[in-house]
């Protein structure tokens, strides 16, 4: 569904907010802008995402909307993008032919923060993988965001398994 027009996407939440009505959505090519913003916008983010050449993260954003495994979904607040993350669904031998979800890049702008905005797009995701029969949702977060570590642990999570990354 490549479109570039998120007026005709849509909406897959709505609620109200401090500062307005809140609406997730799936994410539009021409989100990814502010979504590389919201990458960027922190100590991790800024040092690794660029916005210079945008085609990679064009390729990157094709692949996801074509495939029905993965999602990219920005919220939204008074037309301005706010908050993003990519739900995708995992199959798997272990735990007797059980799918999973993955949440991943897990963004909410500065000035939203702590207002449950996060809560409410962590709770749709899992909201979600319950309808699409996962037995379970996982995610990861950098040892250095202590407070990510708070957050997730406060809507359930449990740190059950040390991650292992190789950079290539």
């Amino acid at each position: 569904m490549v479109t570039s027009d998120s007026a005709a996407v849509p909406a897959l939440l709505t609620t109200d907010v401090d500062g307005g009505t809140f609406a997730l959505r799936q994410a539009v090519r021409a989100d990814l802008p502010a979504i590389l913003r919201l990458l960027a916008d922190d100590q991790l983010g800024a040092a690794r995402e660029s916005a210079d050449d945008l085609a990679p993260y064009e390729q990157a954003f094709d692949a996801i909307d074509a495939d029905p495994a993965h999602l990219l979904v920005v919220g939204e607040l008074g037309g301005a993008v706010v908050a993003t993350f990519q739900l995708s669904y995992l199959p798997g031998l272990s735990r007797k032919g059980s799918w999973r979800a993955q949440i991943e890049a897990v963004r909410v702008s500065g000035e939203l923060r702590g207002q449950g905005v996060g809560a409410l797009m962590i709770q749709w995701a899992i909201d979600q993988a319950r309808g699409r029969g996962c037995s379970l949702v996982q995610l990861t977060t950098d040892k250095s965001r202590i407070a990510a570590h708070r957050f997730y642990e406060r809507l359930g999570f449990v740190a059950s398994h040390e991650g292992m990354k190789l950079t290539l």
